[in-house]
């Protein structure tokens, strides 16, 4: 008889057959080791495993017990580190274009492109709109009457922001893997540091001013 593991992953509990807890914890230590060295390990570990919550739950879709199917299903989809291993090896093989665009899987505000909530930024996502400013205008244009302005704060309200890097994967339609979920742990840890790169130098430059004129 196949014992029952109980067991939290992403902040959700789930009962596990014990062969497919084994894999699983196989599975999560091998991807432990691999990104151990990498910048943001946690984060990207804890993205990871707030996905594989969600494709559990789907995958149960009203069950009770995660098994060994449930499992590979997961790491289908995920990929593993020898997968990701060989990515890197031909990274340029795997880039997609630079301007390449995609529907989004699911609708968010956009906080990193907005001008007031993002909700224009996340409709363009979803949409495959390369430019936001189309959807800015329909709402002005919208507005006028005022069904655009009632349309806008009942979005603002009601479509949340991205939390992971999953989401924002999910938001601009790309594939939720290991593989992008650690790119994009990246991209948003060398982002911050550029942006406090910045900050920094513009502090000494004002320092600096402030001392000259004494």
């Amino acid at each position: 008889m196949n014992k029952i593991q109980h067991i939290n992953i992403g902040g959700y509990p789930f009962s596990v057959n014990e062969d497919a807890y084994l894999k699983l914890d196989q599975y999560l230590s091998r991807l432990d080791i691999h990104f151990s060295r990498s910048e943001g390990c946690k984060e990207i570990m804890e993205d990871i495993e707030s996905r594989i919550a969600e494709l559990f739950k789907d995958y149960l879709n009203g069950g009770s017990i995660v098994s060994i199917e449930h499992v590979n299903q997961m790491i289908q989809i995920m990929g593993t580190p020898e997968n990701l291993e060989t990515h890197t090896e031909s990274e340029e093989a795997f880039k997609q274009p630079e301007h390449t665009y995609y529907t989004g899987k699911r609708l968010f505000r956009d906080p990193t492109d907005k001008k007031i909530s993002g909700v224009c930024s996340g409709i363009a996502h979803y949409f495959g709109v390369e430019d936001p400013l189309w959807i800015r205008v329909a709402f002005i244009f919208f507005g006028i009457w005022g069904f655009g302005i009632l349309l806008y704060i009942i979005l603002m309200i009601l479509v949340p922001e991205p939390i992971t890097s999953a989401d924002r994967l999910a938001m601009k339609g790309k594939p939720i893997n290991i593989q992008n979920i650690a790119h994009k742990v990246k991209e948003e840890i060398d982002d911050l540091t550029d942006r406090f790169d910045e900050w920094r130098d513009k502090w000494r430059r004002k320092k600096k001013e402030r001392k000259s004129r004494f």
